[in-house]
């Protein structure tokens, strides 16, 4: 069985739409935010490698290389800021986010 564009949509949405209801279902813990993200961007990358392979082209490609640079400096940032936010109050709930008023 060979894999079509359709197949490869097929999975991009069914990442994505998992990306969407991490963040809708669960507003309360910051890292599983922060994953559902990261999931949305793999469905995209997804469309771009496949659309890319399909049309012969090769920018789309080059284009993910530097959404995946960009998603792993989101990663290192979001993560040093909840092990700080942690730090401080002791929970990764959403709902103690405002109370780093200063």
């Amino acid at each position: 069985m060979i894999l079509s564009l359709h197949h490869y949509l097929i999975l991009s949405a069914i990442v994505f739409v998992i990306g969407v209801t991490g963040i809708l279902l669960n507003r309360q813990n910051l890292i599983v935010l922060l994953m559902s993200i990261e999931l949305m961007l793999v469905a995209v990358n997804t469309n771009f490698i496949a659309f890319s392979s399909w049309m012969g082209n090769i920018s789309g490609q080059v284009f993910v290389f530097f959404i995946l640079t960009v998603a792993a400096a989101e990663a290192a940032i979001g993560l040093s800021i909840l092990i700080l936010l942690f730090r401080n109050i002791g929970s990764l709930n959403v709902n103690f986010i405002n109370k780093l008023r200063g």
